[in-house]
């Protein structure tokens, strides 16, 4: 396969884990587990080889910002980018919608955060954090439930 289509192919393996977090209801373990573990994983595999097999041939480094473009100027170089972008946002994604899980964050609240998280990564990161953050204060003043 040429970078192209690699690319294309790594694109629609995460796009079900992102649907799976924002619509799928999370209630049974296995759910989770496809997109915080079995699509990151594909995509790491998909990185692994990439990295392994094209990499060295590819000019520039990480030293200088003109050493990045010039690597990422590479298409394999940049592919592996892409995928390493989508497993590590997919896999935070996952981390995110749990920690908005146990903080009592409704679904209705996270799904703009985890659209967030899938364009933007750290942004949405940040997001998830402020909105988890947020919500203590207020909950110190709750009544308590009975369980």
């Amino acid at each position: 396969m040429f970078p192209e289509e690699l690319f294309a192919l790594a694109s629609m393996v995460a796009l079900p884990g992102w649907a799976v977090l924002i619509l799928a209801p999370r209630r049974w373990p296995v759910v989770l587990a496809v997109p915080g573990l079995l699509i990151p994983a594909l995509l790491s595999a998909l990185y692994a080889g990439v990295v392994l097999a094209r990499f060295a041939a590819a000019e520039g480094g990480f030293e200088t910002l003109a050493d990045v473009r010039l690597l990422f100027a590479d298409d394999w170089a940049l592919l592996a980018g892409w995928v390493h972008f989508l497993a590590f946002d997919l896999m935070i994604g996952a981390l995110v919608a749990v920690r908005m899980d146990r903080a009592g964050v409704d679904r209705i609240t996270q799904a703009p955060v985890l659209v967030v998280t899938f364009l933007f990564g750290p942004m949405g990161l940040l997001l998830a954090l402020l909105v988890e953050g947020g919500l203590r204060p207020w909950r110190a003043f709750a009544p308590i439930r009975e369980v």
